[in-house]
C-alpha cells in the first residue's frame, strides 16, 4: 500500500520537474503565455484529487487483505464454525451468515480505530492538509497500537528472532511485517482457545445422551438427533 503510493507520488513529481525544464529552456514567455502557464497549473493543482481516487481506488483492492490480517475477523470466524460444529448443525447457519455476522461484529469492534484513522489520517488527506504518504503513516499507527494489544509477546519475540532483525527497544520499532503475522497467530490461538471452551459443554450433552441411549437400548436412534435439541436449548439459554 504504502509503496503504491509512494510510486505514483514520486511519478507525479517526475512528471512535474519534466514539464518544469522544459519550459524553462524555452524562450522567455509573453503575458499571454504566462497566464496560459497560470492555467495549467491550477489544472495540475486541481488534477491532485484525481490522483488521490486513484491511490484510494489501490487502497480499496487490498480490504479483504486487511480485514483478514489486521483485525479481529480471523478470531472471529473460527470461533464461529467452531460453535457450528459443537452444536452438530451440519451447514446451518451456512457460511454466508457467518461472515456475514462475522464481517460486522468486527466494524462494531473495530469501529474506535477505525474512526481514529479516519479523523487523523483520512479526512485531513482529503482536505489537503497532509501528503498521502504522511497519511498513510498517520493512518497505520491506530492499526498497530490494536494488533500490538492483542498480540503475545512470545509470538511476537518468535517472529522477532525468525526475522533476525535487531531486538527492538519501544513498540514503534516493531516492523509491522513482523508485527501483522504473529498478530494473526495469536488470533488464531485465541480463537481455539475460545474453541475449547465453547465446545466443552456440548461435548459433555452429547457423551451424557449417548450413555442413556446405550444404557436404555435405544440404539436404533441417533444420539446426534437426541442431543441435537438439547445442545440448541443449551445455545439459547
Amino acid at each position: 500500500m504504502r509503496k503504491v503510493s509512494v510510486i505514483i507520488f514520486l511519478l507525479a513529481i517526475s512528471l512535474f520537474v519534466f514539464t518544469s525544464s522544459t519550459s524553462a529552456q524555452s524562450e522567455l514567455p509573453s503575458d499571454d503565455q504566462k497566464q496560459e502557464a497560470t492555467i495549467d497549473l491550477t489544472e495540475t493543482v486541481s488534477s491532485s484529487k484525481p490522483l488521490q481516487i486513484v491511490v484510494l481506488l489501490t487502497v480499496l483492492s487490498f480490504i479483504p487483505a486487511i480485514l483478514i490480517s489486521m483485525t479481529c475477523f480471523t478470531r472471529l470466524i473460527v470461533v464461529f464454525h467452531f460453535l457450528r460444529q459443537a452444536l452438530g448443525t451440519q451447514e446451518t447457519p451456512n457460511n454466508q451468515v457467518l461472515i456475514g455476522l462475522a464481517l460486522f461484529i468486527t466494524l462494531f469492534a473495530m469501529s474506535p480505530t477505525l474512526n481514529q484513522m479516519y479523523q487523523e489520517a483520512f479526512k485531513p488527506m482529503m482536505d489537503g492538509e497532509m501528503s498521502q504518504t504522511e497519511a498513510l503513516e498517520k493512518g497505520i499507527a491506530p492499526l498497530r497500537n490494536y494488533m500490538l494489544k492483542q498480540t503475545r509477546e512470545r509470538d511476537l519475540a518468535l517472529f522477532i528472532r525468525m526475522s533476525k532483525s535487531a531486538r527492538p527497544n519501544t513498540a514503534d520499532e516493531v516492523p509491522t511485517t513482523t508485527l501483522v503475522p504473529a498478530f494473526m497467530i495469536s488470533e488464531l490461538k485465541t480463537a481455539f482457545q475460545i474453541g475449547f471452551v465453547l465446545f466443552l459443554p456440548f461435548l459433555v450433552i452429547d457423551l451424557a445422551v449417548s450413555s442413556v441411549l446405550l444404557s436404555m437400548g435405544m440404539m436404533q436412534l441417533p444420539p446426534v438427533i437426541v442431543s441435537l435439541p438439547l445442545k440448541i436449548l443449551l445455545f439459547v439459554m
